[in-house]
């Protein structure tokens, strides 16, 4: 500007190409205010006015700042100052458009566009960007198909009439999601078996990939693969890499970043590995964004060694959420030392946590014992040391606690039995709620609720019960199933009563945790009568209780010795269709052997053995019935035991237990039955209760 202020001192008149220079100057130096003034300004003078060169910069500029007020403001100008448009300025509003997420916009400009231009292979890139980013696929796939064709025929450009492209070899619909088949293709492995069966099929003539044009067609391309990923639209994106290959593109790197995150999915992880050996083979190095969307994968799919794999190779990333998918499966795996990897190997990327790895690290971290074991002095202290460097870490790195970390906190303290601190932290978390008039949202007062509970604190139940409903948080069915359960510790079957009710008339249905619950108070005071009541209740009003209701009957019966209870309640299960697990066939067996009746307590555990089976064993059993005796039951291998067990391994638990139950009975010099028809104490109860 006083190089300007110069020139007019001296009256050196102004022309067009200084003109430009120094908007050109001013918009570099960020200064949009001061161009917009001076070109207004400027504007004013009859002596010179901005030529189009001049407003394009400016809107280029504002494009790049994503200055949307100074563009409208030019645009105005221009109308007033009847200043026309070409090819560069639409570009400059084709960005401003995307920047505003303004589909309709970007339509308007292309109806412009087509209307007064013939369209050559570079605009089609840029309205094929504009598409893509703003998820609208159809438009996006149509222009690359003219795209396609004109690079096949070597034109720069394509007729337009009434704003509409116009092509006497081409009129291709977007394939819609399940239109183009499922089959996987390992793109570049088997090139010469691959058939496209689109009406799009073109090459290009020979040497055509040398010229540019190709390069910007891959770049199309890329763009609309890259959407595919976004929408997840699979079909379309294995249709375009077929494209790629026949009209003899060769995809990029970039190709197959967005092509992975079309096609692969968690329980599709292979085809993600499938695709990076591909790559491999032909001399690509997957982006470090490539890597962390197949072990994100991997992780969902509990593939975690494949999964720390890929992120060992990753050399830079920015986003946390391939390790935290990883941190997520180690917890539910329930292996905290491997999560430390992960941690160490965040803090070498030097990776920023977010607030999802806060929310996993007290997940994994915070409870310090394993499963199943009570807490002591030692991982109490340890637990608390943990969770206070978690949180330090937290706030260094500028976040506050969210509900689901808030929630995990809550449940370490209480796994580890830690009822005082944990109410400390649930009194800190209302004081911060009561400021921002909100509540702490059921789920965690029922954490609290039943920590409590397991700890036997019933009154603090009862004291956190009333808070949570005094501040306007609603119970839900879990709220009301664990206050009833507090009910059967307290022996108050009045106030369980009274607690069915308030859950009815907040629109809650009893489950069958519900009866289970109301059953154990019953059985408690010895009321088996009622018990029994409440469970010829539920099977009127079509509540299927599970085994664990059962069992809550069995197990009174079996301390009271009540034999006809437990035969009533056997054939109720069996009627039911609830087969029975290893506890029932605990009870039912002991409680025979203390009455005396050893035969028929082996061949009820014989028959309820069976009765484990799932429907798919229960089946193949009379096929499977001498491999089975050969190998485990009857068999005098010192290993067969360790081979039953190696089914727990595998996941078939019920399988296993009725196999170690049947080589007990066979031990005993049982004869092992393998149908119900053939037990008579099965046929007797049938007679008796059926």
């Amino acid at each position: 500007m006083e190089t300007y202020s110069v020139m007019c001192k001296k009256e050196i008149s102004l022309d067009s190409r200084s003109l430009l220079f120094i908007v050109q100057s001013l918009c570099n130096g960020g200064h949009l205010d001061k161009a917009s003034e001076f070109i207004h300004a400027v504007g004013e003078d009859d002596s010179i006015s901005p030529i189009l060169p001049v407003y394009n910069y400016f809107l280029g500029a504002c494009a790049k700042t994503r200055s949307v007020y100074h563009a409208s403001k030019c645009l105005e100008l221009m109308d007033q100052r009847r200043v026309g448009k070409n090819e560069i300025t639409y570009a400059a509003l084709l960005k401003l458009a995307v920047f505003q997420r303004n589909l309709s916009a970007v339509n308007d400009i292309w109806k412009h566009y087509v209307n007064h231009y013939s369209l050559d292979i570079l605009p089609l890139r840029k309205f094929i960007w504009s598409f893509t980013r703003l998820g609208d696929l159809k438009s996006a796939y149509e222009l690359l198909q003219h795209m396609v064709d004109l690079a096949s025929r070597g034109e720069l450009f394509v007729k337009s009439n009434r704003g509409k492209l116009h092509s006497t070899t081409l009129d291709i619909p977007v394939p819609a999601k399940g239109e183009t088949g499922s089959e996987k293709v390992a793109f570049g492995v088997n090139d010469h078996n691959v058939e496209y069966n689109s009406s799009s099929k073109v090459a290009l003539p020979k040497g055509h990939n040398k010229i540019p044009a190709t390069r910007v067609l891959r770049w199309s391309f890329n763009d609309v693969i890259h959407a595919c990923g976004q929408s997840k639209n699979s079909e379309l994106a294995e249709q375009l890499m077929l494209q790629m290959q026949n009209i003899g593109l060769l995809p990029s790197s970039h190709t197959y970043d967005g092509f992975i995150r079309a096609v692969a999915f968690p329980g599709g992880y292979e085809y993600g590995m499938t695709l990076l050996k591909v790559m491999q083979q032909q001399n690509l190095k997957p982006y470090d964004s490539t890597l962390a969307t197949v072990s994100a994968y991997c992780s969902k799919a509990f593939q975690v060694d494949l999964a720390e794999h890929l992120l060992d190779q990753i050399s830079e990333c920015s986003y946390a959420y391939p390790f935290n998918n990883l941190l997520a499966a180690y917890d539910s795996l329930d292996q905290p030392e491997r999560a430390v990897r992960v941690l160490a190997r965040m803090k070498q990327l030097k990776l920023r946590p977010d607030m999802r790895t806060y929310e996993l690290l007290f997940s994994l971290f915070g409870n310090v014992n394993a499963p199943y074991e009570e807490g002591n002095m030692l991982s109490q202290v340890d637990c608390c040391k943990r969770i206070n460097a978690i949180e330090m870490d937290m706030v260094r790195n500028g976040f506050q606690h969210s509900p689901i970390s808030r929630r995990n906190v809550l449940r370490a303290l209480g796994a580890e039995g830690m009822v005082n601190e944990m109410i400390r932290h649930l009194q800190k978390a209302e004081n911060l709620n009561v400021h921002s008039n909100m509540y702490l949202g059921t789920p965690t007062y029922n954490i609290v609720l039943h920590s409590l509970l397991e700890a036997n604190e019933t009154d603090m139940v009862i004291n956190i019960f009333k808070r949570m409903k005094s501040c306007g948080c609603p119970a839900d069915v879990a709220t009301y199933n664990i206050m009833i359960d507090c009910c059967s510790i307290i022996h108050s079957y009045k106030s369980a009563c009274a607690l069915v009710s308030m859950m009815i008339r907040d629109g809650f249905s009893p489950k069958a945790v519900t009866f289970t619950a109301l059953m154990k108070i019953l059985l408690n005071d010895g009321n088996f009568e009622e018990a029994l009541n409440l469970l010829d209740q539920a099977a009127l009003e079509e509540i299927h209780l599970d085994v664990l209701s059962y069992n809550t009957i069995l197990r009174k019966a079996f301390e009271k010795g009540m034999i006809d209870v437990i035969e009533y309640i056997v054939e109720q299960m069996h009627r039911e269709k609830v087969n029975p697990d290893p506890t029932t066939c605990h009870y039912v067996f002991t409680c025979y052997v203390e009455k005396g009746y050893h035969a028929t307590a082996i061949e009820a555990l014989n028959v309820l053995s069976l009765r484990m089976l799932n429907e798919e064993d229960k089946e193949s059993l009379q096929e499977k019935k001498i491999e089975l005796e050969e190998n485990f039951v009857m068999s005098e291998d010192p290993e067969a035991e360790t081979k039953i067990i190696e089914l727990f391994r595998n996941s078939e638990e019920h399988l296993a237990a009725a196999l170690l139950n049947l080589r007990w009975c066979a031990m005993l010099g049982a004869r092992i039955i393998w149908s119900e028809d053939q037990s008579p104490w099965a046929r007797g109860l049938s007679n008796k209760y059926g």
